[in-house]
This record gives structure tokens, sequence and C-alpha cells, in this order.
């Protein structure tokens, strides 16, 4: 039985379960969806809206707060929590530092980026879409994605639809 068994093993050990939702997560604030199985994506739902309402709360908050909130957001993105990008030896200043972090800085892309824009919803920040099966193993595939963001998707046209 699995009664009070809240969390999903996926058949890896901690470490390497952790690591990838990290990453998922990342992704998700990072591209604003990701596609990857169901069951993958509903476990990284809760990490990405636990992140979101992190970023929510410093909104309003006071300077020492909202540092402790990034912080907080940092450990669990697995990233640090202040842009220490030097550059690259080909490309140095402040330039290169601000398109990293308009880009890479995933601390400041939550925060300053996405938080503002979910700052009156309540909760549901991320949407789950189902896609069908996968070719080789036939899992459930789905897109996890952020719901004020709109889509690159392009629509697809339902079956047996004529042009016209």
């Amino acid at each position: 039985m699995r009664h009070l068994k809240r969390n999903t093993k996926f058949g890896r050990n901690s470490e390497h379960r952790n690591a990838m939702l990290t990453n998922l997560a990342s992704n998700v604030i990072k591209h604003q969806r990701v596609e990857t199985t169901i069951t993958k994506a509903k476990v990284v739902r809760q990490v990405v809206e636990k992140l979101i309402t992190l970023g929510r709360h410093a909104i309003g908050a006071s300077k020492e707060l909202n540092v402790h909130l990034r912080r907080q957001a940092a450990a669990k993105l697995r990233t640090q929590p202040r842009s220490l990008f030097r550059g690259t030896p080909t490309r140095k200043g402040k330039v290169a530092r601000e398109e990293w972090r308009e880009e890479n800085d995933l601390v400041h892309i939550l925060f300053d980026k996405i938080a503002p824009v979910f700052k009156d919803r309540a909760g549901g920040y991320t949407r789950i879409v189902k896609l069908g099966q996968r070719q080789g193993d036939a899992a459930q595939m789905a897109i996890i994605e952020l719901v004020e963001f709109p889509s690159d998707a392009p629509v697809a046209k339902p079956v047996g639809a004529t042009q016209g």
C-alpha cells in the first residue's frame, strides 16, 4: 500500500530525482513551456507553482525579505542568487553581463519577469496539455506551460477539416 507516500519515485534515487525536477522547473521558467511525460509534468507543476508563489511574495516585500526569498528560490533551482557572470573569453563587460542576465539568470527571470505577471492571480500558474503517446515507448506525453504567457505552438487542425 502507498498510504501517505506523497512523492513519485520515477525509478531514480533521490539525488537524480531532485536534479531532474530542478532541471525541468528551470526549463519551464526559462522557456515558459516544456514537453515531457504526464507524470513528470504533474510533479514539476508543484515545484514551479511554489517558486512563482515565492516570486509573488517578493513583489511588495521589504528589501531584506526580498533577498531572503530570492535566496530560497536560488537554492531550490540550484543556482546563484546573484548574477556572478563575468563574461566569456571573447565577450566581456556590462553588455555581455546584461544579455546573460536577461536570457539565463533564472532568479532574475522568475522574480522580475514572471512574478509580476501573476501578481493578481492566487494560484494555478501552469497548465498541462496532453499530447498523446511517444513513438518509442508509448509514454503519455504532455506540455507544461505557464498560463499567462502566449503559446508559440501552431494551432492544430481537427482531423478531417478541409481547406477552403
